[in-house]
């Protein structure tokens, strides 16, 4: 057995359909009288039912999230929840209002209620991430981790087809670099391949009945595994790449982790032989494909895009991606500093090509 390390993340998880219905009584839980509603523009209808279903108790709603969380709308709903004298943020949504929400709780102390409507995961992890002057900045800090996250499924049931897999790509990818972290554990390994096979099954039944209330709730319960291996260990290549993308280009985020998942698990396969076992038993396809080839095949068959080209990249910016991907590398079982550059500039191209690894 291997030496680790282990510490139990401070989250309250309230799971199930109907959940959002223990709202009231979560707020209560947190001390809190006056609640700021975020969301993107988006889901504003969405945040202003819960707004009303509050009356007193919400401060005010806010529904300017976008991707990337760039710090001047970060100061932007800061500014808002002094106005209104907010003492705590519900976030409902996905990964943009939840990173929003921590980019208050970052500077404010404010403790932050998540309602997930989709597979990010986000909400399980105390990392934050802000985009200023084109580069993405991230970092780990228990302020910004949500205190209390509500998984309802019910939520997540009009959540488009297309978005539903790409966000459960995402999540996939939390755990899939989990496994291989500089600082993983038995305890993240065995929920990382939970979380994957969670999703892995549950993404071809909500893309031949979107309505699945079953399948819904099954990568629902994936994303909150995924995500907490995420919060509780390191990022490495893929991460950082999908940083990079996201961050510097704009590029939007779930879709980004789809694409590049399998190019950064493929570069990483020979020096994660053990991490490369548990994706291919949790994606159910040992002795007949590769960890890299099962993550492309997944997204394949469930329609996802699998080119950085068909979602907003351009060629000329391959270069400058590979320069600053590598500028300031995170670890990696396989090296990724300037040393490397000619390879990770290989990879992004196969990620621009959408090429299945071998």
């Amino acid at each position: 057995m291997r030496e680790f390390i282990y510490v139990g993340q401070p989250t309250r998880v309230i799971f199930g359909a109907g959940a959002l219905a223990h709202l009231e009584r979560e707020i209560d839980l947190l001390g809190a009288k006056r609640a700021l509603v975020l969301s993107t523009p988006e889901q504003a209808p969405q945040a202003a039912k819960v707004a009303d279903r509050l009356g007193a108790r919400a401060a005010g709603v806010f529904a300017r999230a976008v991707m990337h969380v760039p710090i001047e709308t970060a100061r932007e709903a800061r500014d808002e929840a002094r106005r209104l004298q907010a003492d705590c943020a519900i976030a409902i949504g996905g990964g943009s209002t939840v990173g929003l929400g921590k980019a208050i709780a970052l500077e404010s102390g404010l403790p932050v209620l998540a309602v997930p409507t989709t597979y990010a995961g986000s909400e399980m992890t105390p990392i934050y991430g802000i985009t200023e002057a084109g580069l993405k900045k991230t970092g780990r800090d228990l302020r910004v981790l949500p205190r209390t996250v509500i998984y309802d499924p019910e939520l997540s049931a009009s959540l488009p087809v297309g978005l539903s897999v790409t966000s459960g790509m995402n999540a996939i990818a939390h755990a899939a670099e989990g496994l291989y972290a500089q600082d993983s554990n038995p305890i993240m390994d065995l929920m990382a391949e939970e979380g994957i096979r969670a999703l892995a099954q549950a993404l071809p039944g909500i893309r031949r009945e979107p309505g699945d209330a079953e399948a819904r709730a099954g990568a629902l319960y994936g994303a909150w595994l995924c995500g907490t291996v995420l919060g509780n260990v390191g990022m490495a290549l893929h991460h950082k790449l999908c940083h990079t993308l996201g961050g510097s280009f704009n590029l939007p985020h779930a879709e980004v982790h789809t694409v590049v998942l399998p190019q950064a698990i493929a570069f990483n396969a020979a020096a994660a032989a053990q991490a490369m076992q548990r994706i291919e038993r949790a994606l159910d396809i040992q002795g007949r494909s590769s960890a890299a080839a099962g993550l492309f095949d997944l997204a394949r068959a469930n329609g996802a895009p699998l080119a950085l080209r068909d979602i907003g990249m351009q060629a000329a910016d391959l270069d400058r991606a590979a320069d600053i991907a590598v500028s300031n590398p995170y670890w990696n079982p396989r090296p990724i500093g300037p040393a490397q550059r000619g390879e990770i500039r290989e990879l992004l191209q196969r990620a621009f090509e959408g090429v299945r690894p071998d």
